[in-house]
C-alpha cells in the first residue's frame, strides 16, 4: 500500500470521526416542528464535557494481509476561552462578551511500528471556536503536515452576511498565493469539531433519518444519516455499554468523500453521549477507531 494512500485514508478517518457527529446533531433542525427548530439553536441546558475534557482514541488499519495494525492516535479536547478573551474574528456580533467561547480541538498523529516500517509520518490538527449561546461555529483552523508538505487553513463563518470564507496557505512558501474558497452558508451550523460536541448535547432516537448541511474547506455538503439501532458492546466505559449505532452516507458522488465507502459511529446511550467507537470502510481499507482514555477536569 502506498504512502500516499495510507495518509489519505488516515486523514479520512480523522475527518470521518469529526463529521459523523454533525449529522446526528441536526435531527431537530430538520424537523418540521417549529419548536424543535428553535430548540436546535438554543443554548444547551448542560454540557457533558465541561469543565474540560480529553478523549484519546487508538486507530487501527486492516487491509489485505494487514489486520488491526495501529497506525495513529487521535485526541479531542474541549475547553473554554479565558473570560477576558476578545471574541474571535467575525464573531463580535454573535457571541456574548460575558460568556467565554467554547474551544474544541482535534489532533491526529502517526504512531507505532507501521510509521517506522513504511516511513509514513503525518500530523493533522484542527481547532474550532464556537459561540456558547447558539453552538454555531465561528471559525475553524487546520494544520496538515505530511512529511515536508505543510498546509495551514482558516475558515470564517460570517453569519451576518451568510458567507463562509476558507483560506489555505503554505507556511514554507510565504510568497505563494493563498487558495481561497467562498460559499454561502446555506444553513450550515457546524464544522467537524463543533458538530462532534453539539451531538453530545442532543437527544437521539432509533429510526431517525434526515439530512444535514455542513461545511468543510469552504464548501457546503448535504449528507443523509440514520440512527440505526441500540446495541450493548464492550468499551472503555464498561463490558456492557449501552450504545446507539449511527450510519452515515458521507461517501459517494457529490458527498464529503468522493469514493466508495461507509461510515459508522457508536455513541453511549446515556447523559455523557461519549463517541466510543468509529468504523470507516472504504476501497482502500478499514479503519477501526476506539476510545481508550477519558480525562476530565471534574
Amino acid at each position: 500500500m502506498s504512502r500516499r494512500v495510507i495518509i489519505a485514508l488516515t486523514v479520512y478517518a480523522l475527518c470521518g470521526v469529526l463529521v459523523l457527529a454533525c449529522f446526528v446533531s441536526a435531527s431537530a433542525t430538520m424537523s418540521g416542528d417549529p419548536d424543535k427548530r428553535k430548540d436546535a439553536v438554543a443554548k444547551p441546558a448542560s454540557l457533558p464535557f465541561e469543565p474540560n475534557e480529553e478523549l484519546i482514541y487508538e486507530v487501527e488499519l486492516s487491509k489485505l494481509l494487514l489486520r488491526g495494525i495501529e497506525i495513529a492516535e487521535f485526541r479531542f479536547t474541549s475547553t473554554r476561552a479565558a473570560a477576558n478573551t476578545a471574541p474571535t474574528t467575525g464573531a463580535q456580533t454573535q457571541s456574548s462578551a460575558s460568556t467565554p467561547q467554547l474551544i474544541f480541538k482535534g489532533d491526529a498523529k502517526a504512531k507505532g511500528w507501521f510509521r517506522k516500517l513504511f516511513g509514513i509520518d503525518f500530523h493533522f490538527a484542527m481547532e474550532s471556536i464556537v459561540d456558547p449561546d447558539s453552538f454555531a461555529v465561528l471559525s475553524t483552523t487546520k494544520l496538515d503536515e505530511q512529511g515536508k508538505r505543510v498546509r495551514r487553513s482558516e475558515a470564517v463563518f460570517d453569519r451576518a452576511n451568510n458567507k463562509i470564507t476558507w483560506t489555505e496557505r503554505n507556511p514554507n512558501d510565504p510568497q505563494s498565493q493563498p487558495r481561497v474558497v467562498s460559499s454561502p452558508l446555506n444553513g450550515a451550523m457546524h464544522d467537524f469539531m463543533s458538530a462532534l460536541y453539539y451531538l453530545r448535547t442532543r437527544p437521539l432516537a432509533v429510526g431517525q433519518g434526515f439530512e444535514i448541511v455542513m461545511s468543510d474547506a469552504g464548501e457546503v455538503f448535504t449528507i443523509p444519516v440514520k440512527v440505526a439501532e441500540k446495541k450493548t458492546m464492550k468499551t472503555v466505559v464498561g463490558k456492557k455499554t449501552p450504545t446507539m449505532r449511527v450510519d452515515i452516507e458521507a461517501f459517494g458522488d457529490r458527498r464529503l468523500i468522493q469514493r466508495n465507502g461507509q461510515m459508522t459511529l457508536w455513541i453511549t446511550d446515556d447523559a455523557r453521549r461519549l463517541p466510543v467507537r468509529f468504523r470507516i470502510d472504504s476501497d482502500i481499507g478499514t479503519l477501526d477507531i476506539k476510545l481508550k482514555i477519558i480525562r476530565n477536569g471534574r
